[in-house]
């Protein structure tokens, strides 16, 4: 029979999935820093040798690293088990390509993989769980605009489907169902369940590789005129996005979903500011409203902000991100000639 150490580690035993991405790699850590014990799930084949490398990130009975894909059960249900704290829900199919088969690649692992999760949870007796939503499952929502003259984009804001089916917008269809599936299996179950739904995510990687909300400030610094049209809801520094989701965590009567961003502003405005912040790059001038009839909103994260979330200056967030795109070679520097 387990002593009483091991009680209270189960205690402060929390669950992350996709520990080693972008969000989920400094989830772990800032988890690890506030003392909480920690099992991150990995899929296969994937590079979780920078979490080690954190403080305390040695030390096994701090961090455990579980192999598990989104679609099996029963490796899920192994990893939650003893993680009563709570769990986070973070992993997602995201890729930088098209993907052949959108349905098998990315929409089923993301929509059956958290009501694992979330089984998994229940099974485990977790006290809560937060699943990272996104934007994606807010925005595109073209009509919104149109329905709701004058309002920023809330958290009573869906992503439209079928606009994103029929432009082939796979991620946006994916989480957008993940997401209503969780609500779904919450209120069926009784668990409690809180969502976040981060913006473009920045701040320095600490995993290996190129994520795809990194790729958007890389790609606008090497010349794209994408204008993010329907996507955009503005950014936010990757340390905000951990805090907050453990902040959602700890706080009893947090409920619902909560939009995780710096401000609402158009795409053209934060091209003009990473212009003007990471001088040397061919970043696109647009002279057009990039977000037709998207509405400006300082404190559109007002949820988050009336439980105590101070948001890091977008300033930072950007040359965080550019300094870690250099230094890890996603990046490369030519000084515009003139």
């Amino acid at each position: 029979m387990p002593g009483p150490a091991a009680a209270v580690t189960e205690d402060r035993r929390v669950c992350v999935t996709g520990g080693n991405g972008f969000i989920g790699s400094w989830l772990v850590r800032v988890l690890l820093e506030k003392g909480y014990a920690v099992t991150a799930t990995i899929q296969s084949g994937t590079d979780a040798a920078h979490l080690r490398s954190l403080p305390s990130g040695g030390d096994t009975s701090r961090l455990l690293l579980r192999e598990a894909d989104l679609l099996d059960a029963s490796a899920l249900a192994a990893a939650v088990a003893g993680c009563r704290a709570g769990v986070f829900h973070v992993a997602s199919p995201c890729t930088l390509e098209d993907p052949a088969d959108p349905h098998r690649e990315i929409v089923l692992p993301a929509v059956q993989g958290t009501l694992n999760v979330l089984e998994a949870a229940r099974a485990a007796g977790a006290r809560r769980v937060v699943v990272t939503s996104s934007i994606s499952a807010m925005v595109p929502n073209p009509r919104w605009a149109r329905d709701h003259p004058g309002r920023p984009v809330d958290e009573e804001c869906w992503t439209d489907l079928d606009y994103c089916k029929a432009h082939k917008k796979w991620y946006p269809v994916s989480k957008t169902m993940a997401e209503k599936a969780a609500w779904e299996y919450a209120e069926k179950h009784n668990l409690d369940v809180v969502t976040i739904n981060p913006s473009t995510c920045l701040g320095p990687l600490l995993q290996p590789g190129l994520n795809a909300s990194s790729a958007v400030l890389q790609q606008l610094l090497q010349g794209s005129k994408d204008t993010q049209e329907y996507h955009w809801l503005g950014c936010v520094h990757v340390w905000d996005v951990a805090a907050a989701q453990i902040l959602l965590l700890e706080t009893p009567n947090a409920s619902g979903r909560y939009l995780c961003t710096n401000g609402i502003y158009q795409f053209k405005d934060f091209a003009e500011t990473v212009a003007k912040l990471c001088p040397g790059y061919n970043v696109q001038s647009f002279t057009e409203e990039t977000q037709p009839g998207l509405v400006a909103c300082k404190d559109a994260a007002k949820k988050l902000i009336d439980l105590g979330l101070v948001f890091t200056p977008i300033e930072e967030a950007i040359k965080d991100a550019e300094a870690s795109l250099k230094a890890k070679g996603f990046l490369v520097q030519h000084q515009l000639q003139i």
